[in-house]
């Protein structure tokens, strides 16, 4: 009876614990320029091109992130921001233009190989972004596309 005790309030403990942090705020992902908007111009990026980058790329690297309702839940929110942080980090398509043109080089192989080893998107983002998931042709067109800028 003792040992249950001790469980119930463990449990009250954890719900209190889970409460509290909803009210801890996180800094939100977003700009007043619509995202990929500086690299899409800059680097001329196809339509098609740009529709990919958009819903499977953008949300991590760029300036402006689509929030789904979850993401307003902690700690998950939390460990979103954390996640965003560092996508923004290794790679900003907002401020693509600003990188100097050996380290856009660098990117731009960078992301060709991720793509190759199919590294990107995420594994962990695409388990609620399903339509994220790169397609073998929409791969193809993103490695033709970026094989394209390594050429400039």
């Amino acid at each position: 009876m003792r040992k249950l005790n001790m469980i119930g309030w463990l449990a009250v403990l954890v719900v209190a614990i889970v409460l509290v942090i909803q009210f801890i705020p996180v800094e939100r992902n977003v700009s007043t320029v619509p995202p990929g908007q500086s690299f899409e111009r800059t680097q001329k990026v196809p339509a098609n091109v740009a529709a990919i980058l958009k819903v499977s790329c953008y949300d991590c690297h760029s300036n402006n992130t689509s929030y789904p309702w979850y993401s307003e839940l902690q700690p998950g929110a939390y460990f979103m921001a954390q996640h965003i942080k560092e996508g923004k980090e290794e790679l900003n398509f907002d401020e693509f233009n600003d990188y100097s043109k050996r380290r856009k080089k660098a990117k731009i192989k960078s992301i060709i190989s991720q793509i190759e080893k199919d590294q990107m998107p995420l594994k962990s983002y695409l388990l609620l972004h399903h339509d994220a998931d790169l397609t073998p042709e929409q791969q193809k067109v993103l490695m033709q596309f970026f094989q394209s800028e390594l050429e400039l």
